[in-house]
Formats: C-alpha cells, sequence, structure tokens
C-alpha cells in the first residue's frame, strides 16, 4: 500500500490533519460502540437478569483486558516517536517486541482469570440467576483476552505509524462479525435453505453465552488479520520473525513505560468493577439502567477515545521531530474540539432520555432509571471526554505515569469515595451515584488541563539522534 494512507502530524496545518488523521479513529470506535449497543439491544431480548448480567461483566471483562492499555500505550510512545525521527527500523523491531510482549500477558492474564472466575462474579455481587448468567458471559470472554491484546496491539502500532484506516477496518472487521453472530447465538435464528445454504441451520439459543461466543470469533478473526497485515509490512510498520527473539533493552522500556498505562487500566476497570458492585446493591433494574447508560456515554467514549488516541500519535511524532510546541498545539485543539461535540450530544441525551433507554428495553421501570441517570450526567460528557485527550497526549510523550496519576484521581478519589458519601451515608440512593461520576469528570479535567499546560512531558522517551541498526532482517 502506498504512503497516502499515511499521516504525517509534524508538517502543514494542523487541524485538518488531525482531522485525517481522527476521523477513521472514530468511525472504528463508533462501530466498536454499536457493537457494544446492539450486543446490549440482543441480550435485553432475553430478560432484565441477561442485561444485569452483561452489566456487571462489562467492567469485569475489562479488569483483564486493560493491562493491554500499558503495553498499546507504550507501543504507541515508542513506535510514533520512532517514526517522527525517521527511524523506521526501530520502529518495527518495537513492534515485534510489542507482540512478544502482548502474548505473553495475554495467555497468563487469560489463566487468572478463569481459576478465579467463580469467587469473582460472587465478590462483585451478582446472585441467583445473574450469576449464572454472569459466568456465562465471562467464561468466553476469557478464553478472547489473548486474541483482544493482539487486536488490540495490531491497532495501536498502525495508528502509531500514521496508518489509521487499516486500524479502522481491523475494528469493522472485528465488530461486524460480532454484530451478525449475536442474534443468532444469543436467540438461536435458524437460515432457511437456499444460496448460499444448503440446507436448513439452526442455531441453539445460548443467551448470554452466546454474545460471548460472538465475541471470542471475532477477536480471533480480527487478531488473524491484523497478523497478516503486519507481517505483509506495506501499511507503515512491519512485523519480522526475527526481531521476535527477546530484546531486554527494548522489552524493558515497554514495560517500564508501559507499566503505568496498565495501571492506569487496572485501576479504572477495578474501580469500574468497585462502582459496579455499589449499583448492584441497589438491585437489577438499577444495574440494568446503568449498564444502559454506559453503553449510551460510550458515545461520548467513541469520539474522545479516538480523539485522545489521534493525539496521541501526534504528540509522539512531533516529539520524536523535535517539535514540542506543535505537539501542544495539537493537544489543544484536540481537546477543544472534542468538548464542543459533546457537549451537543450530551444536550440530545439529556432532552430524550427516555427514548434512548427505550431502544433497549420496554421494562418501565428499567426507563424511569435511566432517565435519572441521563438526566444528570450527560452535561458533563464534555469534561469526561476532554479529560481522554489529554490523556492521550500525555500517552504520546510517554508520559504514563501522569496519564495514569489522573485516572486514580478522578476514580478513587473524586467518584468512589463520593458515591458512597451521596448514596449510602447522605441516602442519596442511585441518583448519588451519577452525582459523583458528573463530580468526578469536572474536577479531574480542570485538573489535568492544568498539569498538561506545565509542559513537563515536552522530553519525549526515544534517542532522536542518527539512526543505527535494530535486530536481524
Amino acid at each position: 500500500m502506498s504512503d497516502d494512507a499515511r499521516v504525517d502530524m509534524t508538517t502543514g496545518a494542523i487541524t485538518p490533519k488531525l482531522f485525517a488523521l481522527a476521523w477513521p479513529l472514530v468511525l472504528g470506535n463508533l462501530v466498536q460502540t454499536l457493537y457494544n449497543l446492539a450486543d446490549m439491544f440482543w441480550v435485553g431480548r432475553v430478560n432484565a437478569e441477561a442485561v444485569a448480567a452483561v452489566s456487571l461483566m462489562f467492567p469485569t471483562s475489562w479488569m483483564f483486558v486493560s493491562v493491554a492499555m500499558g503495553i498499546t500505550a507504550a507501543a504507541v510512545a515508542l513506535v510514533s516517536q520512532y517514526v517522527g525521527a525517521g527511524k523506521q527500523r526501530q520502529a518495527d523491531h518495537a513492534v515485534a517486541q510489542t507482540v512478544l510482549l502482548t502474548v505473553v500477558m495475554g495467555l497468563v492474564l487469560a489463566s487468572i482469570g478463569w481459576a478465579i472466575r467463580y469467587p469473582l462474579v460472587s465478590l462483585i455481587g451478582a446472585q441467583g440467576q445473574v450469576f449464572v448468567y454472569s459466568i456465562d458471559y465471562l467464561e468466553p470472554i476469557l478464553a478472547a483476552i489473548p486474541f483482544t491484546f493482539l487486536f488490540f496491539a495490531f491497532r495501536a502500532v498502525l495508528r502509531a505509524a500514521g496508518d489509521v484506516r487499516t486500524a479502522m477496518w481491523l475494528v469493522v472487521i472485528s465488530a461486524g462479525v460480532n454484530v451478525v453472530l449475536d442474534p443468532f447465538l444469543i436467540l438461536g435464528w435458524t437460515l432457511v435453505e437456499g444460496a448460499p445454504f444448503v440446507g436448513t441451520i439452526t442455531f441453539p439459543a445460548m443467551g448470554v453465552r452466546g454474545a460471548g461466543i460472538a465475541t471470542l470469533v471475532s477477536r480471533v478473526l480480527a487478531a488473524l488479520i491484523g497478523l497478516l497485515v503486519l507481517l505483509n509490512g506495506g501499511w507503515g510498520v512491519q512485523l519480522r520473525i526475527p526481531d521476535l527473539r527477546p530484546d531486554r533493552e527494548v522489552l524493558t522500556e515497554l514495560v517500564r513505560i508501559g507499566v503505568p498505562g496498565s495501571a492506569d487500566g487496572l485501576a479504572r476497570s477495578f474501580a469500574a468493577v468497585f462502582f459496579a458492585a455499589l449499583v448492584a446493591r441497589f438491585g437489577p433494574i438499577a444495574t440494568a439502567a446503568y449498564g444502559i447508560g454506559i453503553r449510551l456515554m460510550s458515545v461520548s467514549w467513541t469520539v474522545s477515545g479516538a480523539v485522545g488516541q489521534a493525539t496521541a500519535t501526534g504528540v509522539g511524532q512531533n516529539l520524536g521531530a523535535d517539535t514540542p510546541d506543535r505537539a501542544a498545539e495539537v493537544a489543544w485543539k484536540a481537546t477543544a474540539a472534542t468538548m464542543a461535540f459533546l457537549f451537543a450530544v450530551g444536550a440530545l441525551a439529556f432532552v430524550y432520555p427516555a427514548t434512548a433507554v427505550g431502544v433497549f428495553v420496554d421494562e418501565q421501570g428499567v426507563i424511569d432509571a435511566g432517565v435519572v441517570l441521563l438526566r444528570i450526567i450527560a452535561p458533563f460528557w464534555a469534561f469526561m471526554g476532554g479529560l481522554m485527550v489529554i490523556q492521550g497526549g500525555f500517552r504520546g510523550a510517554g508520559q504514563t505515569k501522569q496519564a495514569m496519576a489522573l485516572s486514580l484521581a478522578s476514580r478513587w478519589l473524586f467518584r468512589i469515595p463520593v458515591a458512597w458519601l451521596l448514596a449510602y451515608y447522605l441516602a442519596w440512593d442511585a441518583a448519588g451515584l451519577w452525582w459523583a461520576m458528573a463530580f468526578s469528570g469536572v474536577v479531574t479535567f480542570v485538573i489535568g488541563a492544568a498539569w498538561f499546560n506545565r509542559g513537563h512531558w515536552r522530553e519525549g522517551v526515544v534517542d532522536t539522534g542518527p539512526d543505527v541498526a535494530a535486530g536481524d532482517d
């Protein structure tokens, strides 16, 4: 493939290049969000207990998958800065070491998760039929972890090289397969005889387990396609088999940069699990409303997460090219545009909350609870999104400790303690939980913006001196 699909953020007008880098990521994340919404839609056709189970297990599964966030953050920092410095061979070598580390960590975490799945689900607070459904969903998700890690890693190194379109298509393929499989595996649809099918094909109704299996199949397929893309080498970076030999120096650097990123992901995931447990104490209605609300909030994450990823690439490339002022300009323009968009989206959710929730469930109790949630949280989506973009700027600079600190403050300092205070101590019930989420979003954004403005991230993490050989061709 030609270099036309790659975006060089080190030259030219920033806004159009940032848009060119961000829109495929936004589209890819939007497709992933649509998959999440479709997943909840089809599970909602089972019953409220099934929705509650998936709502609890979504943050639980991400508790394991979030470790990959550290690896991908480290990969983006190294690869993007090598690309910005014109060191293609070192970038390829970093790709191989990323893949090696990803496979090892994925297998280890999948094994740990499988061993503790029963006490873990019980600890979160799932009981009765919700417990059974939770296990049914979690087991195939755990089996998918190594492939999910590879899927994330492949997308990250392609983004770092500036090829966001191929990264987008990996998401489209994975989510598309998942969406197609969901109704067949969850509800047990039948394909009648006719091209291209010979005979009648009946899928058994597997309920929430079917949703998990659909995710497993889609992630395996996406990981295999991503592997072929990187081995080909025509998409900006190449996976070279000899480079898979462990390189202590590069692996150490990946771990050094990645550990705070993984801790960041784990902190967010543990907080999400803990917060879900707080919600579960208010019963399946509140839990189902929370699960639907989180899926709707993922629309904001679709944009802010994608722009944050684009910001990481832009900051990394410009630090590699020794243009830190341009890197800062990338970050601030991305933050302002994201917040403006999310203020508008949040306004729509605030005005039409019942319509939004009613798409996923027809139980009036859940709809009423969802309306309360959206009316509280939707006006503050822009602050949550702005924080994600700023964290992307820190990660592109390799300053994952700062991004981690902001996540820790948001969840464990300004959200969970405030949630307990409002919901339980002051007896605001579930509404107290939603107000705590809004409060943490605003306060942490203000802190993050002030911290980034100090500029201590401007030095980068790679040597931008003369090129040297890396590994064997």
